[in-house]
């Protein structure tokens, strides 16, 4: 090879290396998802980062703080799982179970607030600004009577996740649900948004 032919090779290995690669569009024009390949160093600041945003949100409406209850995080990671078994984001278990039946499985001594559920590739932040936007969802995030959270997830090897949000209030009688009036009613599976 002479010397022109090497720099010519050596210019365009140069020039291919700076092009940036444009991202890959769907069929609706839109970029194609990246995968969010969680890691187990990376555990502790998703449940974290959704916690401090999901407290920021309550804070800019006046409303308390929300801490993590070990029960409903145990009942989201068992049913995020199960989702994923079963290929479908929903609020019914594999076994039949209702989020208000897996919680009291679990052993939470709580009201169970309502359940968020989502299949996808996004991130914690993307999905609960996903949940937000919708107000069912919103509703439940944003209710004044919970004082509780749990949250967990299942990732395919594929990359998909399987997110579960569970909200609950400490201190209320499983089958109570406290209304603005103060009166107790049986919790409604409708309350339970998808």
């Amino acid at each position: 090879m002479d010397r022109r032919s090497v720099l010519a090779v050596s210019g365009l290995a140069l020039v291919a290396a700076c092009t940036s690669s444009a991202p890959q569009l769907g069929a609706d024009g839109l970029p194609l998802p990246q995968v969010y390949t969680i890691t187990q160093d990376m555990t502790n600041d998703i449940y974290f980062r959704l916690l401090d945003s999901v407290n920021s949100l309550r804070s800019a409406r006046n409303l308390s703080q929300l801490q993590f209850n070990a029960e409903l995080n145990a009942a989201a990671s068992a049913h995020a799982r199960d989702m994923s078994v079963q290929n479908r984001p929903w609020h019914f278990g594999s076994d039949g179970s209702s989020p208000l039946s897996r919680v009291q499985r679990i052993g939470y001594k709580g009201r169970l607030g309502g359940e968020l559920l989502s299949e996808t590739y996004e991130t914690e932040v993307q999905t609960l600004s996903a949940w937000m936007a919708q107000a069912d969802t919103r509703a439940i995030i944003l209710d004044p009577s919970v004082n509780e959270l749990g949250f967990s997830w299942w990732q395919e090897p594929n990359g998909k996740i399987w997110w579960v949000m569970l909200t609950g209030t400490a201190g209320a009688t499983a089958y109570q649900s406290i209304t603005p009036m103060g009166t107790s009613v049986v919790p409604q599976s409708s309350a339970f948004a998808n």
